[in-house]
């Protein structure tokens, strides 16, 4: 909206820049999660909307959350409602990669307000049913999947796969991208679900990996970069460097009060979203197979879950003391915010390692 205005304004001609308008999105949403967050955690201790730290299956678990029992929950919504407002102040909202990220922030995150607010007022309901969220998560994932296939059929990248580093090598895979999109959106939203286990740690990755979409959606919408690495040219996809700042902003601004220890946190209604967002911003820009290094304590969360539900059926032994990665080491005697910090050091290096292989 503020965008459309100062861009009409021959004199004001700094707000056509992306660079610019990324870093005003990321301070806007910033100061909306700084003031709208401190709003809204008085108002959730007031309705008493709390964490039920008891539903869990493992008694270890139980004691050593006891203390985070009764901490606001549904906080994500505190983050959506920043990256909406910033993107609508200072996005183009005529860029159909914008109108589908923000179609997504909405589908996902009326999603995971569902699954908390039933885990919140049904006594011992663990949310909505596995197979209730996939089937909403997979229907978007299609939906995006078609678009995006008939969209990109126009051009001579469309539906080929990018290995990052392997230049000359494309892999196309036809009709079945719709398919690979649905995956990729589903597997990122559970994978950053499942990260989201401790004070910070899944919105300190969540900001790490959007600095770097930042980054390479902004290469990506430029001829002369994306030409000179060698990389799909998106058109229009640079917008997504806005949207990515306005994720980044509002990440920090809740970042702030869900660190150890953490005043709130963010439920599925928030790691549902940014899972959703940063999977579709990565499918964009034709950096899927990257967003398996960027998002790669994501993906090493999810991986562990699976192994351990494998393993213990195939052997009824545990590869790991408790999954998901971040609980193994918590039951190896680290504390919580050590776990964290090296969680996000690991993110960061993944971070420069895959704009190194861009």
């Amino acid at each position: 909206m503020l965008y459309s205005w100062f861009s009409s304004i021959s004199s004001l001609e700094i707000f056509k820049l992306i660079s610019f308008r990324s870093c005003l999105a990321a301070f806007t949403a910033f100061l909306i999660s700084i003031f709208f967050g401190q709003w809204f955690i008085k108002k959730l201790r007031a309705l008493k909307i709390g964490e039920d730290t008891s539903k869990t299956d493992s008694e270890e678990l139980k004691r050593m959350h006891f203390d985070k029992k009764s901490t606001p929950t549904m906080g994500g919504i505190v983050v959506i409602v920043a990256i909406l407002v910033s993107t609508l102040f200072w996005c183009d909202i005529y860029n159909g990669y914008v109108l589908l990220l923000l179609f997504t922030l909405i589908w996902f995150g009326a999603l995971g307000f569902i699954d908390d607010y039933i885990k919140l007022t049904q006594k011992n309901s663990a949310g909505l049913s596995d197979v209730s969220k996939l089937l909403f998560q997979s229907a978007l994932g299609l939906i995006l999947g078609l678009i995006l296939y008939f969209h990109f059929n126009k051009f001579t990248w469309g539906t080929q796969l990018v290995i990052p580093f392997i230049k000359g090598f494309k892999l196309d895979i036809g009709p079945f991208y719709i398919l690979t999109v649905a995956f990729f959106i589903v597997g990122m939203s559970n994978a950053v679900n499942l990260t989201d286990g401790l004070d910070g740690l899944a919105i300190g990755c969540s900001i790490i990996a959007g600095i770097a979409f930042a980054v390479i959606a902004y290469v990506s919408g430029r001829a002369d970069f994306s030409s000179y690495l060698q990389i799909p040219h998106v058109p229009g996809s640079g917008e997504l460097s806005v949207f990515c700042a306005a994720l980044v902003g509002g990440g920090l601004g809740f970042l702030w009060y869900n660190s150890f220890p953490a005043q709130v946190f963010m439920g599925d209604t928030g790691s549902l979203t940014l899972g959703g967002i940063l999977g579709l911003a990565s499918i964009i820009v034709k950096q899927e197979v990257l967003m398996i290094i960027v998002g790669g304590i994501f993906i090493a969360e999810a991986v562990s879950v699976l192994l351990q539900k494998l393993f213990y059926k195939l052997t009824k032994r545990r590869i790991f003391r408790c999954a998901p990665l971040h609980h193994h080491f918590q039951f190896k005697g680290w504390h919580e915010t050590k776990i964290t910090h090296r969680f996000w050091i690991v993110a960061a290096m993944l971070a420069i390692f895959s704009l190194v292989l861009l």
